[in-house]
């Protein structure tokens, strides 16, 4: 799907020059040949919503590309995808009911959360959002207002999350569109960011992908501590 600003019911397939049709399966592999990513985030939208999943399309992805490590957003049905070969799960804000689900993640390094905001509102308990030490090692700030919809990604509220997080590592998603946008984000501390866009319209340059790849791969490699 092609999504703009969080507004899921006007969400339409995806149209893009990298793949002949919307099917997830050649929608990866067009992305692939700009650029040989480790990891691909996907998100079930039908399980977010409630409404059904596409855990067969995700599996074929999965057999289809065996060196690939997908970020899966499943909503509630995160716990579907813990502890699945190749994938880290996410556990969106905006599907938590309370913030005490989170206590078996704050020590697995394959669980994600993402801290959901539209506009300037939190989607998911406050408590979550006020109190960091529930946070798991890895964290993305996702802007959905901001997704697809040119803008830019909302730096300030990202700054904000960073400075809270100590030492863990933290995505930024939402709004992204292009390599200048990547370069201020890496300057304000971002382990990495969520980009599709940027790469279906052409902005994201292979060549570029390569550079924020090798820089955010020798961070990595780089000591550094994590929160108890």
């Amino acid at each position: 799907m092609r999504a703009v600003a969080g507004d899921r019911a006007h969400y339409r397939p995806i149209a893009t020059p990298l793949a002949t049709s919307s099917a997830p399966i050649d929608v990866v592999a067009g992305l692939l040949t700009l650029y040989p990513f480790e990891t691909i985030y996907v998100a079930d939208l039908d399980a977010i919503e409630g409404e059904g999943d596409n855990r067969a399309d995700i599996l074929q992805l999965l057999e289809a590309f065996p060196d690939l490590r997908l970020m899966i957003d499943a909503g509630r049905r995160f716990r579907d995808w813990r502890g699945q070969a190749r994938v880290e799960a996410i556990i969106g804000s905006e599907s938590l009911t309370g913030a005490e689900t989170l206590s078996f993640a704050r020590g697995d390094p394959e669980v994600l959360l993402s801290l959901d905001f539209h506009d300037a509102h939190f989607l998911g308990p406050k408590a979550l959002l006020s109190s960091p030490e529930l946070w798991p090692k890895r964290l993305i700030v996702m802007t959905l207002a901001r997704v697809g919809a040119d803008a830019g990604p909302d730096f300030v509220r990202f700054a904000e999350i960073v400075a809270r997080a100590g030492e863990r590592s933290v995505y930024a998603a939402g709004g992204v569109r292009g390599a200048e946008d990547l370069a201020r984000l890496e300057a304000l501390g971002a382990a990495g960011a969520l980009v599709a866009s940027a790469l279906h319209d052409g902005r994201l340059a292979p060549s570029e992908c390569a550079r924020f790849a090798s820089r955010a791969a020798q961070r990595k490699r780089e000591p550094r501590g994590l929160p108890s």
